[in-house]
């Protein structure tokens, strides 16, 4: 009934969590839906706060690069400028970043909540245009007299400008056009005011610029959109893995707690299912054997034995799932011993032989000579080995041949090999008979049926001595089952020492050898 309810409410609670995640997927798409719709930029609201900061960020990051990169412009310029014209368009570079950046700095610090996302890009873009006016007055500047070739320097250092304010103002479509169009509209200007072809090339140059800054300042602006939508799906993924394992180390607990309250009714029932068997038992062999009367209806002597028989069956079986639930439950103690395995597997080979012969089989038995003691639970072992004989014989067909091996493992541990020419199992239900009352298709055609909890109770006995069980079978051919026991359980023998004596002072004790002396043999 506990483990009824248990099953039932981790069903419910998977189905919730299921039902629960739906939910929230479709919460999560009709809200991003309904951002993108009430959102100019066509974008969610929150992809646009991180464009910004971004664009922030990336002002705050060229805080000195900027300034550098004006202060090598006015120094080579001053070679053909006048000393007051080129420090005036120092400071008005200079004003419009230290504008750019006191506002990013201000976004930067801004809380995130009722933040107006508008008003600051607006505010971006403004900046950006003075920005790029302030940058465009190199090409207004009055040069009469200065030297040829200066109208080169100034293309180059328009070029290297709008590059620039393409890597700065890109996460703001807008800004990057208020930065980098006056440069170029005033570059144009300037060089289509002369005659000469070179000046033409070189203002259809910076159009051509232009585009190409613009292209790819839209290529990088797609690249974070889509950079920010990979991190929303990974937080998303992670958040919902995070709740998928919350929901199953909830089901896993809820599956532990039920398994371990049946493994624990299980194991407080012995006595309660143990006493009347055992009623049951006692008075139903004192009717077979007629110990206080004969018995005149022969029927009712039948009935008697069979009552002993089944009872005796139940018991068994009873047993079994008592030692299993044990086994799982942790109730199950090891009263560990120095054991010789080949004694303890030819007195369990004994107990079987009687069951073997009335089936017509031969036992036989090989040793290997010098193994040391092991050290187990006696008990438990004993359990193991007689499961994994009593198996064999039922599965092997009348006339057949069950062999039995003990001897060294390859890594210094110790083994019990079983083999028989029974039926075999197939190779996909060598897992089902290792599951509690798993049992072959065609163990079970050719063979009496059993609980199945034979050898489920083998391989939890032999993990509790850190050993392993390992199953091998062929149909027709027979199954070998064989159990290994690791090197830390065996016993190392300690060499004998050889008793030694202090020679003791006396009138004919003759000279002085030392302080002992190793006995002759």
């Amino acid at each position: 009934m506990h483990v009824d309810h248990y099953a039932s409410t981790a069903e419910k609670t998977a189905q919730n969590s299921l039902r629960a995640g739906r939910r929230r997927a479709v919460s999560r798409t009709v809200k991003s839906a309904r951002e993108q719709l009430g959102n100019s930029s066509g974008m969610r609201a929150d992809f646009d706060y991180e464009l910004a900061l971004i664009f922030a960020k990336t002002r705050i990051s060229a805080t000195f690069a900027v300034p550098a990169f004006a202060l090598i412009i006015t120094t080579i310029c001053h070679f053909w400028l006048g000393g007051f014209m080129i420090i005036g368009w120092f400071g008005a570079v200079m004003l419009a970043h230290m504008l750019q950046l006191s506002m990013a700095r201000r976004f930067e610090k801004a809380p995130i909540a009722g933040i107006d996302l508008k008003r600051w890009r607006r505010h971006f873009i403004m900046g950006d245009f003075l920005q790029g006016l302030a940058w465009a007055s190199l090409m207004m500047l009055q040069i009469g007299g200065v030297p040829e070739h200066f109208e080169v320097f100034q293309f180059a250092t328009v070029l290297v400008i709008v590059a620039m304010m393409t890597m700065l103002s890109s996460n703001i479509p807008g800004a990057l056009y208020a930065a980098t169009v006056p440069v170029t509209a005033a570059m144009t200007f300037v060089f289509l005011q002369p005659s000469a072809p070179i000046f033409f090339a070189m203002g259809g140059m910076g159009i051509g610029a232009q585009i190409f800054f613009a292209i790819l300042g839209h290529r990088l602006f797609s690249s974070n959109v889509m950079m920010l939508e990979f991190r929303a799906q990974k937080d998303e993924l992670i958040i919902e893995l995070e709740q998928a394992k919350a929901v199953s180390d909830d089901s896993r607990r809820r599956a532990e707690e039920a398994n371990l309250a049946k493994s624990r009714f299980l194991a407080t029932m012995s006595h309660e299912l143990r006493t009347p068997l055992n009623a049951i038992l006692g008075f139903s062999e004192v009717l077979k054997n007629e110990v206080l009367g004969p018995l005149e209806n022969k029927t009712y002597r039948e009935y008697a034995g069979d009552i002993h028989t089944s009872g005796q069956h139940l018991l068994n079986l009873i047993n079994e799932i008592l030692d299993l639930s044990r086994i799982e439950a942790g109730r199950y103690d090891l009263h560990e011993e120095a054991i010789q395995l080949p004694y303890l597997v030819e007195d369990c080979i004994h107990l079987i032989k009687l069951r073997a012969k009335n089936k017509g089989l031969t036992i036989t038995d090989q040793f290997q000579e010098g193994l040391p003691k092991l050290w187990a639970d006696e008990r438990a072992i004993r359990q193991v080995v007689l499961n994994l004989l009593s198996n064999a014989v039922k599965f092997t067909p009348s006339g057949g041949e069950v062999s039995v091996k003990a001897g060294w493992t390859a890594g210094g541990g110790q083994y019990v090999m079983v083999r028989d020419n029974g039926p075999g199992i197939p190779a996909d239900e060598i897992p089902v008979v290792l599951e509690a009352f798993g049992q072959g298709s065609l163990a079970i055609k050719s063979a009496e049926q059993g609980t199945g909890l034979g050898l489920p109770i083998v391989q939890a006995l032999m993990n509790m001595h850190g050993g392993k069980l390992e199953l091998k079978s062929k149909l027709r051919e027979g199954t070998e089952a064989i159990i290994t026991f690791p090197r830390s359980r065996v016993l190392e023998e300690m060499p004998a020492m050889e008793p030694t004596y202090r020679p003791t002072a006396g009138p004919n004790s003759g000279p002085n050898t030392g302080s002992g002396m190793k006995k002759a043999s």
